[in-house]
């Protein structure tokens, strides 16, 4: 709290929080992960009168019920979905636990797609995704789902900064195709709210998933 005064008074327009959490006793309940989160997010809402964006996981027992616990009081929340763990790996010839930086690739960008596309609508705070936003087609993917902003890391690192501009371009060009006049238009269409059926982003018609898939070993 005392360090997010501070960074408001050195005169940032908003706070990011970061919380990596990652419970290991067999004793702590999932509503105790859950209220670390909520907790630290209100104790600096408190603190501070600039916006407050918190990254979390997309794997919360219960997603929705924690976004509309971070959109009360003021100032203004944003929940970013997701927090990505880098997670460790084992060298079999060193014997040794290390870890190993892997970039993220566009697929993963489902998951906080899903959730957007149902939170959309539903809460008052802003719904930001990362991971996985690697190309214009991502990034509106997202925007149709909901999304108030999309970030990206792994794509700037493996490209640089000049990426945005190549990304930028092609989310523009895809909105004209589309026959959108602004992002605001096109924000949300395809969130659960809008679609024409929306348990697709429940259950995610599961057999209808397996069966679509085409396997080179069908014909033997």
């Amino acid at each position: 709290m005392d360090y997010a005064r501070k960074i408001q008074d050195a005169g940032a327009d908003g706070i990011e929080l970061n919380v990596y959490f990652l419970p290991t006793a067999v004793s702590t309940p999932g509503a105790d992960v859950e209220s670390v989160y909520v907790d630290i997010l209100s104790a600096v809402k408190s603190t501070v009168k600039i916006p407050v964006a918190m990254k979390a996981l997309a794997i919360f027992s219960s997603i929705p019920n924690m976004a509309k616990a971070a959109e009360r009081g003021r100032p203004p929340t944003a929940w970013c979905f997701s927090n990505r763990f880098y997670q460790p790996d084992i060298d079999v010839e060193n014997l040794d636990v290390s870890p190993r930086l892997v970039m993220s690739n566009s697929e993963e960008i489902r998951l906080p797609m899903r959730w957007i596309a149902i939170l959309h609508g539903r809460v008052n705070c802003s719904l930001a995704a990362s991971t996985g936003v690697h190309s214009g087609m991502d990034a509106t993917k997202l925007l149709l789902a909901g999304a108030d902003v999309v970030m990206m890391t792994s794509a700037l690192l493996q490209h640089g900064i000049g990426h945005i501009a190549t990304v930028t371009a092609e989310m523009a060009k895809i909105l004209k195709e589309k026959e959108y006049a602004s992002v605001q238009e096109a924000r949300g269409v395809m969130s659960q709210k809008t679609v024409e059926d929306p348990s697709a982003f429940e259950r995610a018609n599961y057999m209808k998933t397996l069966q679509g898939y085409d396997s080179p070993w069908e014909s033997i």
